[in-house]
């Protein structure tokens, strides 16, 4: 597929240099926001499909992708949710849709809390969720000298294409291209740097009672054989926000903007129109 129009640049947000891909145009805007260990490459496959309907603004978050890997930024949840907002304005937006994949989902409920008026409905696709933050033991670890070799080693110990063929269910769809995409991040050295204040600083994902406040409409997009996040994780969040919808796909894994592109952008299509 095609992307007309399609613009990159780097925006400071809180002093972090930022990577985005936009196509702003006078349709109703939307926000991409990608999961851990990922960039804006999770939506390529979707964002020729959403440019017909809607103004795009893909962002690679601080310590992935092609953005900063600050080494002073605090990697929680609440902090990336409040650098997208920053996004929403820096564009120009008052307020949006959000798509937002695994980790990326908890991102956009935290988005969801701090400034519901900001967003239009969220479209999770296989969002993590209850997740408990890092125990002690291993955040105190992350301060000794050997742990960004160890942490690189355990990364590492699995090829890409292992890595890859946990998160499809069709593995004819693994090809050259993606492998080497997945595994750009996993080369760079500020990567490990990133990792590390990602495991110090991550809270916990939000609790029932906090999901609970959450008014957002919201679809939650999943796929049924997802080992990553299994759907029983979306099955509990739809009891939990009190505005939710619960989609699931047969015979598709976690990265599900790779396995059914049409099928995603149809049902955000059927919900924002």
């Amino acid at each position: 597929m095609t992307v007309f129009g399609l613009n990159q640049t780097y925006i400071k947000v809180a002093d972090i240099n930022l990577y985005c891909e936009y196509i702003l145009n006078d349709k109703p805007p939307i926000l991409l926001i990608h999961g851990f260990a990922s960039s804006t490459y999770t939506f390529r496959r979707i964002i020729p499909l959403l440019q017909k309907q809607f103004s795009i603004l893909a962002v690679d978050l601080p310590g992935f992708g092609k953005s900063e890997k600050s080494t002073s930024f605090i990697y929680s949840f609440e902090n990336y949710a409040k650098l997208m907002i920053e996004c929403i304005h820096q564009f120009g937006y008052s307020n949006t849709y959000i798509v937002a994949h695994s980790m990326g989902g908890q991102i956009a409920l935290n988005m969801a809390l701090i400034a519901p008026e900001k967003i239009n409905k969220l479209f999770l696709l296989c969002s993590s969720g209850y997740l408990k933050r890092a125990k002690k033991l291993l955040i105190y670890s992350s301060y000794l000298p050997f742990f960004e070799k160890f942490l690189h080693y355990y990364i590492r110990r699995k090829d890409v294409t292992h890595h890859l063929r946990n998160v499809f269910f069709n593995q004819t769809l693994i090809n050259d291209e993606l492998i080497e995409e997945f595994g750009k991040p996993l080369a760079e050295k500020g990567f490990y740097k990133a990792l590390i204040r990602l495991l110090r600083h991550r809270e916990g994902d939000l609790l029932p009672q906090q999901l609970q406040d959450i008014q957002v409409p919201t679809l939650l997009i999943w796929g049924e054989e997802d080992r990553v996040v299994p759907v029983e994780v979306g099955q509990r969040l739809v009891r939990d926000l009190p505005d939710a919808q619960l989609i699931t796909y047969e015979k598709t894994g976690h990265l599900i903007t790779e396995e059914r592109p049409e099928l995603v952008f149809k049902n955000i299509l059927m919900h924002t129109i």
